[in-house]
């Protein structure tokens, strides 16, 4: 039997006007208590070359920086069972989103939703969007090529491109 999965906190950004969202922290992250652990997944090398952050630093070190952009990273799921790490594992029939309905009327701000990979985007809409009660504007959605290893068919580089092009301009992050 499969143990249930617990998402983290959001990590809060600096008058945050978008969201990543990933699906649910995977088996090194869980372990590690710490988003995107796997030191495969291009999520943290992304963030870094975004906000132009110095090579090697802690993860401490990485979220603090994060906080200070204009962005809140955060997942879809509070909670599922999943064995492993693959996203195709969850068990639809536990699936529990998080408070979304919550967290967009806190964040007035936020006027765009970026999906880590395409099942982030499917887990929103089926569990989120019509199953919570949004605060009623405009949300543009972005879904982007997931930073996880297991999405091997487009290299880094074209990854880390996409990435760039769909986050607020660097400046505004180190404002």
């Amino acid at each position: 039997m499969s143990e249930k999965a617990i998402g983290f906190e959001p990590i809060f950004g600096k008058n945050a006007t978008h969201l990543i969202l990933g699906t649910m922290p995977g088996q090194r992250s869980l372990a590690e208590a710490a988003y995107y652990a796997h030191p495969r997944n291009a999520f943290w090398p992304i963030m870094s070359a975004w906000l132009n952050l110095p090579p090697l630093l802690s993860y401490d070190e990485r979220c603090a920086r994060l906080s200070a952009a204009p962005v809140i990273l955060w997942d879809v799921l509070a909670h599922c069972v999943r064995p492993g790490s693959l996203d195709s594992a969850i068990q639809t029939d536990s699936i529990v989103a998080n408070d979304f309905a919550r967290l967009l009327a806190a964040h007035p701000s936020i006027s765009t939703v970026v999906y880590n990979g395409a099942k982030a985007c499917q887990l929103f809409a089926r569990h989120v969007i019509g199953q919570q009660s949004l605060p009623a504007r405009a949300l543009t959605h972005i879904t982007l090529p997931s930073t996880s290893p297991a999405f091997a068919s487009m290299p880094p580089k074209e990854k880390r491109r996409r990435w760039l092009a769909a986050l607020p301009a660097a400046s505004a992050a180190s404002d």
